[in-house]
């Protein structure tokens, strides 16, 4: 029994590390492959994990930005995310769901599911583009994840 409480300690643990922003889930997957979570389990938690932030984002953040913006300490807060997040909007502008996808999709500081929902909600993309785009983005950046961990894992292993 304790086993598998363990098991699920371990899971949730991945899916709320994957849920954090910036950490996501570059790295949720390690966490879990470090946890003894079975690399393929790790990314499907962490790929769940990282999206599951995504509606709340898209349809909340909006107002809650507007309800910061009205406080001073929180303004200039609020004004430095949303112009670093614009920063990056180019090819979302352009491409939308293609755009999305390969942002949110590509694994790199400052990109992911977080500011990719972010930049869709200020862009005013249509939802029924979004969510699906930052989705299959998450399982493109959660497979580019588990083949680095895996052929890392595997080279450590041989030496």
């Amino acid at each position: 029994m304790s086993n598998v409480l363990g098991i699920i300690k371990s899971n949730i643990i991945v899916i709320l590390t994957a849920m954090l922003p910036v950490v996501e889930l570059r790295g949720a997957i390690p966490v879990g492959i470090a946890l003894g979570i079975p690399p393929i389990e790790a990314t499907i938690l962490s790929i769940i994990g990282s999206t599951l932030p995504v509606p709340f984002i898209l349809f909340f953040i909006k107002y809650i930005f507007k309800w910061l913006s009205k406080f001073e300490k929180t303004n200039k807060l609020i004004e430095k995310i949303t112009s670093k997040a614009m920063k990056k909007s180019d090819s979302i502008a352009k491409y939308e769901f293609w755009g999305l996808l390969l942002f949110v999709g590509i694994p790199l500081p400052g990109t992911g599911a977080w500011t990719g929902s972010l930049i869709a909600s200020l862009l005013g993309m249509k939802n029924k583009v979004a969510i699906p785009a930052i989705f299959l983005g998450n399982v493109l950046a959660g497979t580019i994840v588990y083949l680095l961990s895996y052929t890392t894992i595997n080279i450590f292993n041989f030496f």
